[in-house]
């Protein structure tokens, strides 16, 4: 596709086929900085490519950012949890505004975010750092004692979560006091919080100019298992309440451009909690239900948003109006394999026949015995669907859970 120079140069922070076709056919330059892994695969297809190893920030951090200026580009897109911090370093540089990377700082840290909320009178759960057992203990205690527990009650369960990892990834509910004994010395130090009761989901919001330009509600069946957008109408009729704490969680963070992905509780009386946000795509393939559902791309509407030459005519006339402009509702499922020892791949004949289903991208197993899961782990591939109702997709994606797809 012919590029327009009047436009920004992009650059894509981290390795994602659907960016980097999303930025393929959008008319923007563009530039993939990734690992060396991804050289050949970038020279057999000339794709613009910039070889960065996204280890820890250090002395060397300045350098891609000055090689980036250099090269004429106006803004670095982070593609993930681990490039976010890199983005705000190099967006900093690159637009001369040395907060981005604080700000950066607070997206990534758990345990700050949380603080940056509080300060901006955004409702949060109990929150605390763990840097060695005892923490935890103290805390699963000082938590239940408030709850005023009496002996023989069970024990209200507490969250302990990776201080700058993605969403599930070393999520762990604790029940008892024996699960505490479980956590490897590595996961230390972590982020501990109370249990939030209420129904939790993620929004997608891509801000441009300090002002939101299209908001998705994402419906989660069950965390780490199934999600759907856009949400069924009786999640959607808090979408006045929850645009507003949206808008909260911009002037909290002071975000002017790009596109976050927080996660809210809602509980039975319609009071909202904040659970985290991130400054990046989430996961599960949301980007890829929304274009589903929408038919907009969602990697190129935040090459758009973080482009400092887009115009206010340009951004009002990508975005569709939410849930009304939807084409229907799209939802995918991640596989865990349900035995311990498996041989091959069977999709059940009752969801690929079903007419919602889409396709899926399971694989056959590379090994016969299932390692046991710890903290949420890692589904072993996604099952997409489509169709007209929510409420059908919903008790569909719910329904899989009880299917064997390793056998």
């Amino acid at each position: 596709m012919e590029k327009n120079p009047d436009k920004g140069y992009i650059a894509l922070l981290g390795w994602s086929l659907g960016a980097v076709e999303a930025a393929a056919a959008f008319d923007r330059r563009y530039v993939v900085v990734a690992p060396e892994w991804a050289e050949e695969y970038c020279l057999q297809h000339e794709i613009p490519y910039l070889p960065w190893n996204f280890e820890r920030l250090n002395d060397r951090s300045m350098e891609i950012a000055e090689t980036l200026r250099d090269m004429g580009v106006d803004a670095a897109v982070p593609l993930f949890e681990e490039t976010v911090e890199w983005a705000g370093a190099i967006n900093s540089v690159l637009m001369q505004n040395p907060r981005l990377h604080g700000q950066a700082v607070l997206f990534r840290d758990k345990a700050l975010m949380k603080r940056r909320a509080q300060l901006g009178g955004i409702r949060v759960g109990i929150f605390e750092e763990a840097h060695e057992k005892s923490d935890v203990v103290r805390f699963f205690k000082r938590v239940n004692q408030t709850l005023l527990k009496l002996d023989g009650d069970p024990d209200d369960p507490i969250h302990l979560k990776a201080f700058d990892k993605a969403g599930c990834l070393g999520h762990r509910v604790i029940r008892t006091y024996e699960e505490i004994d479980a956590i490897p010395e590595s996961e230390y130090p972590l982020l501990m919080e109370s249990h939030l009761d209420g129904w939790e989901f993620a929004v997608e919001a891509w801000v441009w100019d300090g002002k939101i330009q299209f908001l998705n509600i994402s419906e989660y069946v069950t965390l780490g298992y199934s999600v759907f957008v856009p949400a069924t109408p009786e999640l959607e009729q808090y979408r006045e309440q929850i645009t507003r704490q949206i808008e909260l969680l911009i002037k909290t963070f002071d975000i002017q451009f790009g596109q976050i992905h927080p996660e809210y509780f809602v509980t039975s009386d319609g009071t909202m909690y904040f659970g985290e946000v991130a400054y990046r795509p989430p996961g599960f393939k949301a980007f890829e239900l929304i274009e589903r559902a929408y038919g907009f791309n969602a990697y190129q509407a935040s090459m758009l948003v973080f482009d400092p030459k887009a115009t206010a005519d340009e951004v009002a006339a990508f975005f569709p109006e939410p849930v009304k402009d939807a084409k229907g509702h799209a939802g995918c499922f991640g596989v865990y394999p349900r035995r311990r020892v498996v041989s091959r791949l069977e999709i059940p004949e009752e969801t690929e026949q079903h007419p919602y289903f889409d396709y899926h991208e399971l694989s056959a197993p590379l090994e016969a015995t299932v390692t046991k899961r710890t903290a949420f782990g890692t589904h072993w591939g996604l099952m997409f669907f489509f169709g007209d109702d929510p409420h059908t997709l919903r008790d569909l994606l719910k329904h899989q859970e009880s299917l064997d797809f390793y056998v």
